[in-house]
This record gives C-alpha cells, sequence and structure tokens, in this order.
C-alpha cells in the first residue's frame, strides 16, 4: 500500500510539472493552434515515457524492455531542459515585471527559446554522453616520492552504468583506449553496471581485455548494490580484476613499491553489514617502507576517513561531475567534491565525471573521461 501511494504521488507531481511546462509556454508560441496541440501530446508522451522508461527493467522481453529504456530515458533529459528553463524563463520574466517592462516580444520570443533551448542541449549532450571518454591527463605531486615512482601512472574509468542504453560495443571502446595508454595500473572505481549478471554479463566482458603492468582492480560503487553485488562480485573476478574488499595490495615497481588499497561504497553496510567501507582496515598489515599510499573508494565522502588513515591519494567517481546542468549544483548537498583534484589535509582527492552516465544518455557541460593519472615528485 506504501509503494502504491508513492507511486500516486510520483506521478502526481510528473503530471503537475508536465503540465505546468505546457501552462506557461504553449499559449506563448507564435504558432497555429493545431501546433500547439502537437506540443500537448508531446508532453502528455512524455508523461507517459518517463515512468516507463524507469520501470522497463522490469519487463523480462527483450528488445522491448531497452526500447522502452531508450525512450524515456531519451524523454526524461529532455523534460529536465524543458522544466528547468521554463522555471529560469519565470523567474526572468518576474525580474523585468519587477523594473515595469512588459514586452510582448520578449514573452513570445522567450517562450521559443525554452524548448529550442532543451533540444539543443539535449542533442548535444546526447553526443557528449554517447562518445567514447576523452582521456584527462592528471599529476599528482606525492612528497618524498622515490625515483622508481617517478610517472607512475593508474588509468582510472569510473561510473560506465553498463545497462539498457550502455552496451558491449561502448565498453569495448572504452577498453581499447585505456589500453592504448599502456598504464602501470587500471582502478574501474564502481558503478560499473545497472542489472544483473545473467543479463550484463556479455556486454561486461570486454573488461577481461584491461591490460596493465600491474594489473586492474575494481572496487564496489553503490549501483553494485542495487544489481545484487556478490554476484557481481564473482563475475568481476571472472573476469580477471582483482576486486578490492577493505584490502590492499603491494605493487612492486622498479625497486620501489607503491600500496594500493580499495574499500567497499561508503553506503555498502545498509546492503551487507560486513561490507562496510573502512579505509583503516583496508591498511591492516601494511609494510611500512612502501612510496605512496593509495585508495580507490567510489564515493568522494570517504576522503575524511582516508585522510585519517593517512593515504596520499584518493581515487573516487560517483558524482559524475553532475552530468549535466542543474544537477551539478545539488551535488555538493551529498558529497565534498563534484570533480577534478583537490587536497584534504595531506590527502589528494581526485574525484572522476565519470566514464558512461546513468539515465538519460545526456552529458552537457560534464564530459565524461579516461583519467590517465600520474605520479610525481612534490
Amino acid at each position: 500500500m506504501r509503494v502504491r501511494s508513492s507511486t500516486v504521488v510520483v506521478l502526481s507531481l510528473l503530471a503537475l510539472l508536465h503540465a505546468y511546462i505546457g501552462w506557461r509556454i504553449l499559449p506563448q508560441l507564435p504558432v497555429q493552434d493545431s501546433l500547439r496541440g502537437v506540443g500537448v501530446a508531446l508532453l502528455v508522451l512524455s508523461f507517459v515515457l518517463v515512468p516507463t522508461g524507469m520501470m522497463a527493467h522490469g519487463i523480462a522481453r527483450q528488445p522491448l524492455a531497452d526500447r522502452l529504456s531508450w525512450a524515456g530515458m531519451m524523454a526524461l533529459g529532455m523534460f529536465s531542459s524543458l522544466f528547468v528553463l521554463t522555471l529560469l524563463r519565470d523567474v526572468m520574466l518576474s525580474a523585468i515585471g519587477l523594473v515595469g517592462v512588459h514586452d510582448p516580444d520578449v514573452v513570445m520570443w522567450s517562450a521559443v527559446a525554452v524548448p529550442t533551448l532543451a533540444a539543443l542541449a539535449t542533442l548535444i549532450g546526447f553526443f557528449n554522453a554517447r562518445r567514447t571518454a576523452r582521456v584527462v591527463d592528471v599529476e599528482i605531486p606525492i612528497d618524498d616520492l622515490p625515483d622508481a615512482l617517478q610517472g607512475f601512472t593508474i588509468a582510472q574509468i569510473s561510473d560506465i552504468h553498463v545497462g539498457p542504453t550502455i552496451k558491449r560495443g561502448y565498453l569495448d571502446a572504452i577498453v581499447d583506449r585505456v589500453n592504448s595508454l599502456q598504464a602501470d595500473a587500471v582502478a574501474v572505481t564502481g558503478d560499473l553496471v545497472d542489472g544483473s549478471v545473467r543479463h550484463l554479463a556479455p556486454h561486461t566482458a570486454p573488461l577481461a581485455r584491461l591490460q596493465a603492468r600491474h594489473g586492474a582492480y575494481f572496487v564496489t560503487g553503490n549501483h553494485e548494490y542495487y544489481s545484487n553485488v556478490h554476484a557481481w562480485i564473482d563475475e568481476v573476478r571472472r573476469l580477471g580484476l582483482r576486486v578490492l574488499m577493505n584490502e590492499h595490495v603491494v605493487l612492486p615497481h622498479d625497486g620501489a613499491r607503491v600500496l594500493l588499497a580499495g574499500v567497499n561504497d561508503f553506503t555498502a553496510h545498509y546492503f551487507d553489514e560486513s561490507h562496510r567501507s573502512d579505509p583503516r582496515a583496508a591498511l591492516a598489515g601494511a609494510p611500512d617502507n612502501v612510496g605512496v599510499k593509495i585508495l580507490l573508494a567510489h564515493q568522494p565522502r570517504t576522503a575524511t576517513a582516508a585522510a585519517a588513515a593517512g593515504f596520499d591519494l584518493q581515487l573516487s567517481g560517483h558524482t559524475h561531475g553532475g552530468q549535466f546542468f542543474p544537477w551539478n549544483l545539488f551535488v555538493p548537498m551529498q558529497q565534498p567534491y563534484v570533480a577534478g583534484l583537490n587536497r584534504l589535509e595531506q590527502l589528494w582527492v581526485y574525484t572522476s565525471r565519470g566514464t558512461g552516465y546513468w539515465g538519460p544518455p545526456k552529458r552537457f557541460g560534464a564530459p565524461s573521461e579516461i583519467t590517465r593519472v600520474r605520479l610525481v615528485k612534490a
């Protein structure tokens, strides 16, 4: 009963937001009534597609489920921009109204601008999301870094979200680009999948081709816990990646040593208490004479505990850099960092904008990335 009531509330809110867009925009457009009718029909279609796309994973029949997901996620991306631009337009009109300006042309052309800009942002965002992520080079200055570790590289990929709209071909291209970097190690910092091993194993198979001198390493993200994390841990191991679960490995490199640790997702204990994220536990039994201590942690908010544990560098993801406006404005409400390199006491924290996307195939102002982290002397 509670689930049904929540569904009614969400659908009612979604209907009201679509109605708000129609009420504020359609009457102001310089078009014939028949075209306004088309606008109404498109808003109704959007209202139907958005929840359908979000629930399509429950449909067993393929390719129907994926096609509905595609349609729903595209509609969600467009609706999001329409709503935000409609709201910004109303704020603008109210502001100029307060100073006594009432220009019918401004009202009309601002109404035209809303669907035009929303469509443009959705189209550009689609191409940004679907292209293979570009390589972002980041240098991390480490105090007292041994000469042998100068230039040590880690290729980081994160938040790929293999699922209804991201399949094997998308991941194949990512793996090819990562392998071309010839990094010393590869780090996959969570949110690899949105779905079950049974449905997605053929599409995550390219991970078995990852190549690096010291191998590839994986830590869980929150979405693995939505998708039967235990099955995915087994599958990732089967593909040849080392899963770091509050543990570390020591990588010998040209006479020096790199300590590479990983923790489970920050929220893992809500799903399995034995998976509670613990950077200190990840250092248990670690040798003292290592050149650098690196932690893989899906969420940036692990940084406080990582700094207290004595790590030099934390590699994270989770935020997608906000993925597209205005959601980047809300990320700081949950995470200390949105994207890029930041410093917390003696800890460097690098937050990837992610290598794939979640939900709408749309990236605007937050391009995807494959990160090549390079250690250098401070």
